[in-house]
């Protein structure tokens, strides 16, 4: 028998409390009439005996202590699923945006996920070609990976992600089915349109699903927002055997989310201000990707987070590098010479990499090819330093060399087009274009096997 409560005890932001209410659960949706002619929903996100505190999605406006009911659904959040949501764009809460209609359901699931037993997890293998040369040479994204960009604002995130929608694949010889489910939390209007205009224009659209939540949207949506997104990548992977890059864009709204939320609770403040329970909150989302057993799908994540004044040691981006595998981080400084993407290569990493390329995936010197340009661009940052004291005139040929080698290395390895789109093949050849400026006897970190057969050429 469903119940309904008649008023509220209180409304504090986004929070309203009732009291007297019995055998409510920790998560379940609740349906808030105002006035008969108006639904809005929510959550439950705190129970002391008879009283509860819910989370209204919608906000607060036009609900007052008397003139609403609330009826409480005995279930968690769930979403509509078919893969009918392909191509569609939806907001922040699974809802349709496109004016495409309601999605015939095949499946309803929980938004919050369920725990993957570790036994069943798949070692991550084979490689997502996103097109983009820094990436797929130097940190390679590995399916099953969920691999981070760090940003700072006024950088190109947007772009790059939009990039890495248009042109990821699976590489040319595979054949699986391969989609993307991309969502946006607490983005302004214009870069919601740009999104939206950039992959209806190219075409991607049709292998995409949308999420996005605005900035002028409720902030308590914008914690459900990944959790939908996520949900929807794992049922196209492990129910419809998917491929599924998932792009998360951008965890700092998230995160600023979760403090403000946090603070209206009353909640004791931890490192600026943000929730103790910040960490788990990331490893809950993060933690959704993988490969598991019984299926041939999987789930890969990049999130992107812009980190606030440049700061690496930031809660977020702190926090997120315990969690996941390795991190791209943009640079300002190659930003400011023009170069796009601005991918600063020395302090990015895939630790997942190893086990993705190479013989029988990408190619045989793959491993070898990105060892000895990582090495080779750190002896051109002792070069520059040493440069910048004495002077390039006054430095020895070799030196000059790798200088050279530098210049050569961003403006033609790092810098590409936005809609420059490179296959494996063409990063990989594009490597050893450029190492060939330095004397082979240099190239200590390549196989001999692989330098008579490549460096020669």
């Amino acid at each position: 028998m469903v119940v309904e409560y008649m008023g509220l005890s209180e409304i504090n932001g986004s929070f309203v409390v009732l009291e007297g209410v019995k055998d409510a659960a920790y998560e379940e949706i609740v349906e808030l009439n105002i006035e008969g002619y108006k639904e809005k929903m929510g959550r439950v996100v705190s129970i002391y005996e008879e009283k509860v505190i819910v989370q209204v999605f919608e906000g607060t406006e036009e609900i007052s202590l008397l003139n609403s009911t609330t009826r409480f659904s005995g279930r968690p959040m769930q979403m509509k699923l078919s893969e009918e949501i392909l191509g569609r764009v939806f907001d922040g809460l699974g809802r349709p945006l496109d004016s495409l209609g309601e999605i015939y359901a095949e499946a309803f699931r929980d938004v919050n996920g369920k725990s993957i037993n570790p036994v069943s997890r798949v070692y991550p293998r084979n490689y997502i070609q996103t097109g983009v040369s820094a990436i797929d040479g130097l940190v390679t994204l590995i399916r099953g990976q969920k691999l981070p960009i760090f940003s700072g604002n006024g950088l190109p995130h947007d772009q790059l992600a939009a990039q890495i929608v248009r042109q990821a694949s699976l590489g040319a010889k595979s054949d699986d089915k391969f989609a993307i489910v991309f969502a946006a939390m607490g983005v302004k209007n214009d870069v919601a349109d740009f999104f939206t205009r950039t992959f209806e224009d190219s075409g991607a659209i049709e292998r995409v699903v949308m999420f996005l939540n605005l900035a002028s949207d409720p902030v308590a949506e914008r914690i459900i927002t990944p959790r939908v997104a996520l949900t929807a990548a794992e049922y196209l992977a492990y129910e419809k055997n998917m491929h599924i890059l998932v792009i998360l864009t951008d965890m700092t709204a998230y995160a600023e989310a979760l403090r403000e939320i946090s603070s209206s609770k009353g909640e004791i403040p931890s490192r600026k201000g943000y929730p103790g329970y910040l960490y788990s909150e990331l490893a809950s989302l993060y933690e959704r990707a993988g490969i598991v057993d019984n299926s041939t799908g999987s789930v890969t994540q990049i999130p992107i987070l812009s980190m606030p004044n440049d700061d690496i040691t930031h809660p977020i981006p702190d926090l997120t590098g315990y969690i996941t595998e390795g991190q791209i981080v943009l640079d300002r400084r190659l930003y400011q010479k023009g170069i796009y993407p601005p991918i600063s290569i020395l302090p990015s990493l895939s630790r997942l990499m190893k086990d993705g390329i190479g013989e029988g995936y990408t190619r045989e010197d793959h491993p070898d090819l990105a060892n000895q340009i990582f090495s080779s661009y750190a002896r051109v940052t002792d070069v520059r330093a040493l440069a910048s004291v004495i002077g390039e005139d006054e430095m020895s040929d070799l030196d000059k060399l790798y200088m050279e080698f530098g210049r050569r290395f961003e403006d033609m390895y790092i810098k590409q087009g936005k809609f420059d789109n490179r296959s494996m093949q063409q990063t990989i050849n594009m490597g050893w274009d450029i190492l060939r400026i330095l004397p082979r006897e240099e190239l200590d970190r390549i196989k001999s096997a692989f330098l008579d057969k490549y460096y020669e050429v």
